[in-house]
């Protein structure tokens, strides 16, 4: 169910801030928020990183025998993680609708600490097994849904960046786990005499940023987005209100709200409509209208526009190599000669302060130069991986009413990983990057730029504007029925009538 167009030219337009830094410091509130709540992208880089060094040490190796000495079981100790997230990032599209943004965090962060207790307390391959499995259902669930609340607390003029922050604790997360791994492969000695202790505290101090997390985001508003999809006006009004530290009546606060609002309305009237059946508010009834949300991902040809540039954003992100990087860095750096699991390791703490490094432009600029730019040049320079961007797109341009689906079923691609490291060698980079030039051209010629527009205009980024007549002129109504019309200014803009020559086929 794709929403309706807003106003073409609109007074919010006047009075949105700077972007970048300034942009950043002069929302303070939201900008704590949003790097509190990326905690949760700490621990999915944490996580990710930290077991590459893992995989390496000789007490693991002695402990879980063959399980890391073959190279196939090797592989599955570290997919698994990914399989996992990959489930956990389906299941919450429903679960980000039905329990909001905010206590799908923490039940994440719930199912990450069951997974890393699990793992730490491994006398058996089993238990690293189940243990990396059920912490890639929480890992999943995290990568979707703190970029998602991010996104939908965030000002326009600054979503990039906000969003993007995620990426940047991501790699925060990744440098500071191969720096522990260099630390701890000291405990007891190097070799065979080596504690047990060495990988099992890094994997346990997983624990430390989750329970804060866990704990800090009952204090966190709730999405002013989903408040207004739960019909919880008034305090999606005081969320907005105190987000953008302005009265609940500034006009700042009111043309947001409203376009909020609109949307609802619009998207409520639209499946009124389209599903009469199914609105007498029983469970089956919510049961089938979730599935054709789902169904319209592929059906409704502006929402496949989408589902395919989210999809295949991510899909290649992924597949530009990244995480096979992360996951095997020391092994990779033992091949080209560097000897020994101390240097490895040391190397690879080198390269997690480059990712981290290279990511902080993305953040400051994401909102000033575009998502394109970045990630095309991501993608042919490859001067940093194109997470950030890729991030950003797939958690902006979704209708309200499936955002959470919408974001599920993207994101889901980014955890479709290949374990080829053993059986192409060199060739696996020459793969790789392949992928990055494919990636690049295809968001070069495919992927519209969204940077300034709300989230309640990615219809016009995504050549939807143009509705069917009565689709038009409900949203119309809808707009003068709750004053956002009155924000219309005109600064040489033309607006049209709606008119027969305005209609185009919608699924």
């Amino acid at each position: 169910m794709a929403g309706g167009a807003l106003p073409p030219v609109s007074r919010r337009r006047q009075l949105q801030g700077q972007s970048g830094w300034a942009g950043l410091v002069h929302n303070k509130r939201v900008f704590a928020i949003a790097v509190f709540a990326s905690l949760g992208g700490l621990l999915y880089g944490y996580n990710q990183g930290v077991f590459s060094g893992v995989l390496g040490m000789e007490s693991f190796d002695n402990r879980m025998g063959d399980a890391v000495s073959n190279a196939t079981t090797k592989g599955w100790l570290v997919s698994i993680l990914e399989l996992g997230a990959w489930f956990g990032v389906l299941c919450t599209g429903y679960l980000a609708d039905k329990l909001s943004r905010k206590y799908t965090i923490l039940l994440a962060v719930i199912v990450f600490c069951i997974g890393v207790v699990v793992q730490s307390a491994a006398f058996k391959p089993s238990s690293i097994y189940g243990g990396r499995f059920v912490t890639g259902l929480g890992v999943g669930s995290l990568s979707m849904a703190v970029p998602l609340y991010n996104a939908e607390l965030a000002p326009p003029e600054v979503r990039g960046s906000l969003v993007a922050l995620q990426q940047l604790a991501i790699t925060f997360g990744i440098m500071v786990s191969f720096w522990i791994d260099y630390g701890t492969n000291y405990i007891g000695g190097t070799g065979a005499t080596q504690s047990e202790a060495a990988w099992r505290i890094p994997i346990a101090l997983q624990l430390v940023p989750a329970l804060i997390l866990g704990a800090g985001v009952l204090f966190m508003p709730f999405s002013p987005r989903w408040l207004v999809n739960q019909g919880r006006e008034d305090e999606a009004l005081a969320v907005l209100s105190r987000a953008r530290l302005q009265p609940p009546d500034s006009d700042l606060v009111q043309i947001e709200f409203l376009e909020i609002k609109a949307q609802y309305l619009f998207e409520k009237e639209t499946a009124a409509l389209k599903y009469p059946q199914y609105q007498d508010g029983s469970f089956m009834s919510g049961f089938k209208l979730g599935f054709y949300d789902y169904l319209s991902l592929l059906t409704s040809r502006t929402l496949l526009y989408r589902t395919v540039v989210g999809s295949l954003t991510m899909f290649f992100q992924q597949w530009t190599g990244v995480n096979a990087i992360l996951y095997y860095a020391p092994a990779i750096f033992q091949s080209l000669g560097l000897t020994g699991s101390t240097i490895s390791l040391l190397a690879t703490g080198v390269v997690g302060i480059v990712m981290f490094l290279a990511t902080i432009p993305a953040v400051i600029w994401v909102d000033k130069a575009g998502r394109k730019p970045i990630l095309v040049s991501g993608a042919f320079i490859m001067a940093g991986h194109t997470g950030p961007c890729a991030w950003i797109v797939v958690a902006e341009i979704w209708p309200l009413s499936i955002r959470g689906k919408g974001v599920s079923i993207a994101a889901s691609s980014n955890w479709v990983t290949p374990t080829m490291m053993k059986n192409l060698g060199f060739g696996t980079f020459v793969f790789f990057g392949v992928f990055s030039f494919l990636g690049g051209l295809f968001v070069l010629f495919m992927v519209p730029e969204t940077k300034g527009l709300t989230l309640e205009e990615m219809d016009e980024a995504f050549g939807s504007v143009g509705l069917a007549v009565a689709d038009a002129r409900r949203q119309e109504a809808i707009n003068k029925s709750i004053g956002l019309s009155a924000y219309d200014v005109d600064d040489g803009h033309e607006k049209r009538d709606v008119d027969d020559s305005d209609i185009k086929e919608e699924a």
